[in-house]
Order: C-alpha cells, then sequence, then structure tokens
C-alpha cells in the first residue's frame, strides 16, 4: 500500500524545494509547505520562499497565508496543512510536505491535537502580570504542584509556556501533560514517508547556508525587513523572531554594524541547521540522501520515484 503523503524535509539550504517540485512533477503532486516563517506575507527574501520560476507551475500550499501581524500557532498550521492535505487526496493527487520546520511536519502527520485556547486574554493577562511580579521561579512552583510533569520539564524563564500551562488548567481542570499523553496514543492522521536531505560534510552545508545570506543580501534582504518595519511591525512579534529578519533589524535600529548582523545571520543559521539535524535524527524511519559538492536532484528524484513506485507499507513498519 502506497503512503498517502511524501515528506521531503532537512536543514536550511539542502535543496527541498528543488527536490519537491521535481518529484511533485513525476508523481503528480502538489507541494504543502513546512516552514513556519513561509507562512507569512511580505517575508519572501528572508525566509527562502520559492518563486514563481522555482515552483514550474506546482501548486504551493501554505506559503502567505497569514499577516506578519499574527501570532501564528502551530495548532492553526496542522488545521490548515491537513484541509489542503486532504483537498489533495481528494483530487487523486500526491500532496508533497516540504519544510524544515519538524515540529509541524510531526504534528500534521500524527494528528495530534492541541489543548484548548482555555480562559481568554482576561485570564492570560492576570496569569502574566503574576509571572511578572513573583517571578519565574516562584510560578514554575506552583505550576509544579498540579502538573508536575511540566514543573519539571519547563525552565522558570520560559514564561509564554508555563503561563499557558497555568492557563489551560485553570480552564478545563486538566493539564497540558494530561493532554499530550491522550494524544500520543492517537493513530496517525496519514500514512507517510519521510526523505531527509543533507551533505555527507557538515562544512559542505555551512558553507552553502554562508552564500545563501549573501544571496539574500543581495537580493534586497535590508530593504524587505525596513519595509516590514515601516508598516508598524512590533520588532518582538512572533514574525520578526525570524532568523534574518531580528539580526538585520538590529543594524536598522543602530545597535550593531550590518556585516556585523549578516554575520549574526550567517552564525544563527548554522546552529538553527544542527537543531534541525537533532529533532530529524530522533526518528530512525526517515530516509537520508546526502549530498558531496551539491544537491543532485536528478539522482534524488530516481530514488524517491523509485521507491515510491515499488513501495509497500510494510516496510515501514
Amino acid at each position: 500500500m502506497r503512503p498517502e503523503v511524501l515528506v521531503i524535509t532537512g536543514p536550511t539550504a539542502t535543496g527541498k524545494t528543488a527536490l519537491a517540485v521535481r518529484v511533485a512533477r513525476d508523481l503528480d503532486g502538489e507541494v504543502v509547505g513546512a516552514d513556519s516563517m513561509q507562512i507569512y506575507r511580505f517575508m519572501d527574501i528572508g525566509t527562502a520562499k520559492p518563486t514563481a520560476d522555482e515552483t514550474e507551475g506546482v501548486p504551493h500550499h501554505m506559503t502567505d497565508v497569514a499577516s506578519p501581524f499574527e501570532d501564528y500557532s502551530v495548532s492553526r498550521y496542522v488545521r490548515e496543512a491537513a484541509l489542503a492535505c486532504d483537498d489533495i487526496i481528494g483530487r487523486g493527487k500526491l500532496p508533497i510536505i516540504t519544510g524544515g520546520t519538524g515540529l509541524y511536519i510531526e504534528s500534521l502527520l500524527s494528528g495530534r491535537e492541541f489543548a484548548p485556547k482555555g480562559g481568554g486574554t482576561e485570564l492570560r493577562e492576570k496569569l502574566n502580570r503574576e509571572y511578572d511580579e513573583v517571578g519565574g521561579i516562584e510560578m514554575l512552583k506552583r505550576l509544579g504542584e498540579f502538573d508536575p510533569v511540566s514543573g519539571a520539564k519547563l525552565h522558570f524563564n520560559d514564561k509564554k509556556r508555563i503561563v499557558r500551562a497555568f492557563e489551560v488548567y485553570l480552564s478545563t481542570g486538566r493539564t497540558i501533560a494530561e493532554h499530550d499523553e491522550e494524544t500520543r496514543r492517537l493513530p496517525p492522521r496519514y500514512k507517510s514517508v519521510t526523505y531527509a536531505l543533507d551533505f555527507s560534510e557538515r562544512d559542505r552545508l555551512y558553507a552553502r547556508i554562508d552564500r545563501r545570506v549573501d544571496i539574500m543580501m543581495e537580493a534586497g534582504l535590508e530593504r524587505e525587513v525596513r519595509d516590514l518595519l515601516d508598516m508598524g511591525l512590533d520588532p518582538k512579534s512572533t514574525a520578526m523572531q525570524a532568523i534574518g529578519y531580528k539580526e538585520i533589524a538590529a543594524a536598522i535600529r543602530g545597535e550593531c554594524a550590518m556585516d556585523e548582523a549578516v554575520e549574526n545571520v550567517k552564525r544563527e543559521s548554522r546552529r538553527y541547521a544542527k537543531r534541525q539535524l537533532s529533532w530529524l535524527r530522533r526518528d530512525k524511519s526517515i530516509r537520508w540522501i546526502r549530498w558531496d559538492d551539491a544537491p543532485d536532484i536528478d539522482r534524488a528524484a530516481r530514488i524517491v520515484t523509485g521507491d515510491f513506485d515499488g513501495f509497500q507499507w510494510k516496510k515501514q513498519l
């Protein structure tokens, strides 16, 4: 039995989009993005959002679906991406989930349900004030009294998640830990097979990341960040925390030189790639495709399409 969805993932700058487009053309598929920053409109250069030429006419879903002024969430992504996947499957085509945000991909495939929003703005603001008054250490201690699992897992500086844990419990009478345990027992939403891209040598990946940042700057990343700030976007907003945006914004504010900001973008991008790889290595079912000097899209497409044509679901059990 063939999988219902195909996943192409990996760290930044490894050729995911190019391979996804090629495989989509070969297997009559459509791409469903899984990038936590490409979902925002007006953020094209710094997120490496695929251009019309790069998509080659292959439909792409889950890009430009939110305003940068919105605080987009993984739960919203799962709802909207699942609708896209179901529509693609319903039309007899193959959804190809493509991107490097591991939490988005894992949550979509697993069918994870998320704890309810809780008591609303008033309760959240009250809890935020309480955190500010008594401090993170005391709030974490209080959290551990009714949710020892979250109390042991969270750091006292993680204000957002501590407040969220309080909010859910006070609104529902159930802890986030209890909810998460229930969702882990749910069957997967989709039958899937995942390919991850990487380089055989880490230095090759890092060099490609550095070059990509240079290309982004040449393409006008500074202007893109200035435009967002001119729109009135808060530098503390979720969208502006994206790598490439917060560093360039700091230079625009005069907090550092632009050359220094560019080097910071490169450094943070390399660190992010390392975290992406650590996340992916947890899943032993992933099929790795590793490049030597540069991405070989033809070879990789042959591997994926060949596997897919002969795929038996029992291989993944």
